[in-house]
C-alpha cells in the first residue's frame, strides 16, 4: 500500500465531513483544500556576502525536505547597494504528501518550541482565504542543528487554500492543527 501522509488521511475522513457540515456546502468539490504551503526567506545581508544565500537555501532544504532555490531580485536599488539579477532570499514550494508532512511537524513539533507561545495570530489573512505566517527563528525546527547556524533568521510561511473566504481558510486551518489565539 502506498504511503499516505496523515493530516492528509485526516483531512479525507473528518476534516472534509466537518466543513460540509459548518458551511453547508452541496457538492464535496466546494469544500477547501491546502494547495500550496511556500516557505521563503529573505537574506538582505548577501549583498556583501555571497555564502549567505548558500546557508539560507541549505537550511530551507532541510526544513522542508525538498530543495529550496535561491530568488534574485528585479531591479537596481541603490540604496541597499542592490543590482538587478543578484541573489537576495531563497524559497520552496510543497505541495501534495511533503506539504502535509511539513504541516505536520511544524504543528507537532516546531511551534510548541517557540518562547512563550500561546498560538498563531489570525490577523494574516489576505482576503482571498491564503495565511501568512512569520516565524522569528530558523532555530525551532528540530532539523537545524544549532551548532551549525551561523546567524538567526526568520522566514515566511504562506499557506495557499482554495477557499474563497477568511472565514473557510481560518476554519480549514484551524481543523488541520494550526492553533490560533484566542481573542
Amino acid at each position: 500500500m502506498a504511503y499516505v501522509a496523515r493530516l492528509k488521511q485526516e483531512y479525507k475522513e473528518r476534516i472534509v465531513p466537518n466543513l460540509e457540515k459548518e458551511f453547508g456546502y452541496k457538492n464535496i468539490m466546494q469544500v477547501p483544500k491546502l494547495e500550496k504551503i511556500v516557505i521563503s526567506r529573505g537574506v538582505g545581508d548577501a549583498v556583501a556576502d555571497k555564502k549567505l544565500i548558500e546557508y539560507a537555501v541549505d537550511e530551507l532544504s532541510r526544513i522542508s525536505g525538498q530543495k529550496a532555490i535561491a530568488t534574485y531580485s528585479k531591479k537596481d536599488v541603490s540604496n541597499f547597494k542592490l543590482r538587478k539579477a543578484m541573489a537576495i532570499g531563497a524559497k520552496v514550494t510543497l505541495r501534495g504528501e511533503k506539504m502535509y508532512e511539513f504541516l505536520d511537524r511544524l504543528v507537532t513539533t516546531a511551534l510548541p518550541r517557540v518562547r512563550d507561545f500561546n498560538g498563531v495570530k489570525a490577523t494574516g489573512f489576505d482576503g482571498r482565504g491564503n495565511y501568512n505566517l512569520g516565524v522569528t527563528e530558523q532555530i525551532i525546527f528540530p532539523e537545524i542543528d544549532i551548532d551549525k547556524v551561523n546567524k538567526i533568521n526568520g522566514m515566511d510561511i504562506t499557506f495557499v487554500t482554495s477557499a474563497q473566504t477568511d472565514k473557510e481558510a481560518k476554519s480549514l486551518l484551524a481543523e488541520l492543527g494550526l492553533p490560533f489565539k484566542k481573542n
